[in-house]
């Protein structure tokens, strides 16, 4: 029987729910975009410095921090189908409430709810392919899903400076902002556990339960901290998250400052970076779950497409050095394309070490060291722009951190072997 032939046998109604975490996702990072985009812009009306701009978003990261650590424990608790749907609720209503705003204090409130929001999106996203997806199919999925920030920031540089010149920057904060309330409607009316959905096929669930079972209590987060898996995965999402959120937060204004890109033609460049950045999501989750398939070990799989991920990041060092805008965009994009490789292997590795229960726990307290790192590197960006007004340091830093996350990973879990829990 071909492969076809067996997929029709089993069922793909988990491919549906994939599809739902993707255009959360990709309504996530609409949302998120529109301050980064607008930067320049808001900078001009309302007389902000570079620092004051990065003051700004530093509590969008204060909050994601906040939000991911007790976002992860909340899902754990009350589950996906409600947990998510009141995540993008908060953050929805957060990203229009940017509109009524005009100080730096009301901008950095507005953003304040908007990371506490959104901050349930990735452990609930995660938790949702632990749920639906054997393990051999988590890496791809995570992959597909993960690509929905890419087209999120591809439709973002898009249809905002459309709206901003055509309505005014309070409708692009207006507009995007209502888009969630659409997919409320379809989760409510298509999501539920795969135990308890009436249209999951008896030969679905059984290969979506094909992995050994897995123990059922809650695990503290006390219990979790003991393990090198946590730590493994927090230190490499406090190294590599902080350099993808300086990305969304700081090229529009690096491509204004060093090429005058005007926000009237963000849409081409940013398109080719975050249209590579999807491809590389996809590709970096299709090798390693296709490397598992051809019977090499979860470890080694993994590893390899993080590795190639981590050395496809370092060329973007180069980019302050040139003088042709679209090579630029084409180092970053390359980056960019790596970055998410690497982080839909990374989502993945919180599902290989750790049981489903503790996965939203995991992934919270990961992205919680990410919205750290996205913190310390937001405040090291004032400094360094006011000093200097130069980008080649942090795009050094860019370029290294994903060598040295890989490096720590290899250290402190050498085979990638579940955490043995005890509670």
């Amino acid at each position: 029987m071909d492969a076809t032939a067996t997929q029709s046998r089993i069922g793909n109604y988990r491919w549906l729910i994939c599809a739902l975490l993707f255009f959360a996702t990709t309504i996530n990072y609409i949302d998120r975009q529109v301050f980064g985009i607008l930067g320049p812009e808001l900078q001009k009306i309302f007389g902000w410095s570079s620092k004051d701009y990065t003051d700004i978003v530093f509590w969008f990261e204060v909050a994601y921090a906040i939000g991911l650590v007790s976002a992860g424990r909340f899902l754990d608790w009350i589950g996906t189908r409600i947990g998510y749907a009141l995540s993008l609720v908060v953050w929805s209503l957060a990203a229009m409430l940017h509109a009524a705003m005009s100080t730096i204090g009301g901008f950095s409130f507005a953003r304040f709810l908007l990371g506490f929001g959104e901050a349930g999106n990735f452990p609930a996203a995660i938790k949702t392919v632990a749920e639906w997806f054997p393990r051999k199919e988590r890496a791809l999925a995570t992959g597909i899903f993960n690509s929905g920030s890419n087209v999120g920031a591809i439709v973002a540089p898009i249809a905002v400076p459309l709206l901003f010149v055509n309505f005014g920057w309070q409708w692009a904060f207006i507009a995007t902002g209502a888009i969630g309330f659409l997919w409320l409607f379809f989760w409510f009316a298509i999501y539920h556990v795969p135990t308890a959905h009436p249209k999951v096929k008896a030969e679905e669930l059984a290969y979506i339960r094909a992995d050994p079972p897995e123990p059922s209590a809650a695990i503290p987060w006390r219990t979790l901290l003991r393990y090198r898996q946590t730590w493994a995965f927090v230190i490499a999402k406090f190294l590599t998250d902080s350099i993808w959120r300086w990305y969304l937060y700081l090229l529009p204004l690096f491509f204004v400052q060093t090429f005058n890109l005007d926000i009237k033609n963000f849409g081409p460049p940013f398109v080719v970076i975050y249209v590579l950045a999807d491809i590389g999501s996809i590709g970096g989750g299709w090798l390693s779950s296709r490397l598992i398939k051809n019977g090499n070990t979860v470890n080694l799989s993994r590893k390899t497409a993080m590795l190639i991920c981590a050395l496809c990041v370092i060329p973007v060092v180069l980019v302050t050095q040139l003088s042709n805008m679209w090579y630029a965009v084409l180092l970053v994009g390359l980056a960019a394309a790596a970055h998410q490789g690497w982080s839909a292997n990374l989502f993945t590795t919180a599902s290989d070490m750790f049981p489903k229960q503790a996965v939203g726990s995991i992934v919270g307290l990961g992205g919680m060291a990410g919205a750290l790192g996205a913190m310390l590197i937001l405040k090291i960006t004032g400094y360094v722009l006011t000093q200097t007004g130069s980008f080649t340091l942090l795009f050094i830093i860019a370029g290294s951190a994903y060598v040295i996350a890989l490096a720590i990973i290899h250290v402190l879990v050498p085979r990638l072997e579940p955490a043995n829990i005890v509670a």
